[in-house]
């Protein structure tokens, strides 16, 4: 299992002022998050770790077999919904997104060292009880994957 700590994620992650245009945008996966602070609060709750989706939803053609085999299955919604909290992380070309998070994406981009589409990182965030500064674990990372069994199988051994 791949382990490593990202120490001291740029706090604006977190407080970046994230307007009306933030909330009129949808990512490209109904029912993910798109806001970082978002998907920590339900990962705080459930206690599940955030499973985010680099992707460039409308012009990354591995990004869209992916999703078409993977994240729009029925199955992979159930699975998901046991095991992890979704976070998109779009990076499109012909569709507008807002500044906020576009910054918010490009940070999370860098900070988890992504280099390209679609990448799949399952990762933790907690506050470092001396600094108060947030820390994110990275549980694992994956690429491409044709199939949802593939991809659940990659994913369930990064949980463990």
């Amino acid at each position: 299992m791949y382990n490593l700590l990202v120490t001291t994620i740029a706090l604006f992650l977190f407080v970046l002022p994230f307007n009306l245009t933030a909330q009129d945008y949808e990512p490209a996966h109904e029912g993910w998050h798109y806001v970082l602070q978002d998907a920590y609060e339900e990962s705080v709750q459930t206690n599940k770790p955030i499973m985010a989706l680099f992707t460039g939803s409308d012009w990354c053609r591995p990004c869209m077999r992916m999703s078409q085999a993977v994240f729009d299955q029925p199955e992979f919604k159930g699975w998901a919904e046991k095991n992890v909290v979704l976070l998109e992380l779009d990076f499109p070309r012909r569709r507008s997104i807002p500044d906020e998070i576009r910054q918010q994406n490009g940070g999370l981009q860098q900070a988890l060292e992504v280099r390209g589409y679609p990448t799949v990182v399952v990762f933790n965030i907690e506050p470092n009880a001396e600094s108060g500064e947030m820390e994110i674990t990275d549980l694992g990372r994956t690429n491409f994957s044709a199939s949802l069994e593939d991809f659940a199988e990659t994913i369930e051994a990064m949980l463990k």
